[in-house]
């Protein structure tokens, strides 16, 4: 039990509270502030249960950016600041500070292999709420409009 919470129990709650944190910068208020926590918990979780690689990425901006459009479209807000919120816990900004420092202290092999690690997740990040996000549009449109001619 211990293991189970230390490995995913505390980072998502972690999440939570940055995502919480946050949203103060997008001034978001209420229950959206919740929705953003979540949301970010889910996407560290999905991260944390497919083994912290870069597909692992993928499919947590994925699952946000699903949760975000169903979120908005039932608050009847914008879907982006559900999303940048949600998504802030996954951007690399480690992997930025350490190719730096690496690059610094002339360990060319290093940085390399860390910046393409950065750009990957960043690309992983953006390809996968931006799939999702299409995806899940074009589908509610479809369903939307199906349910409308009945």
């Amino acid at each position: 039990m211990t293991a189970f919470f230390l490995t995913y129990l505390l980072p998502c709650a972690c999440a939570f509270l940055a995502c919480v944190g946050f949203t103060l910068v997008f001034n978001i208020h209420g229950v959206g502030k919740l929705i953003c926590g979540v949301g970010g918990a889910l996407g560290w979780l999905v991260y944390l249960l497919w083994g912290k690689t870069i597909f692992a990425a993928f499919l947590a901006a994925a699952a946000i950016g699903v949760y975000s459009e169903l979120m908005a479209r039932v608050r009847r807000c914008p879907v982006t600041a559900y999303l940048l919120v949600a998504l802030l816990p996954l951007v690399p900004g480690g992997g930025i500070y350490y190719a730096m420092r690496h690059c610094v202290a002339g360990e060319n092999e290093a940085f390399l292999d860390t910046l393409l690690h950065t750009f990957g997740m960043a690309a992983a990040l953006a390809v996968g709420a931006m799939m999702a996000s299409s995806l899940f549009r074009t589908i509610y449109t479809h369903l939307y409009h199906r349910g409308r001619r009945r």
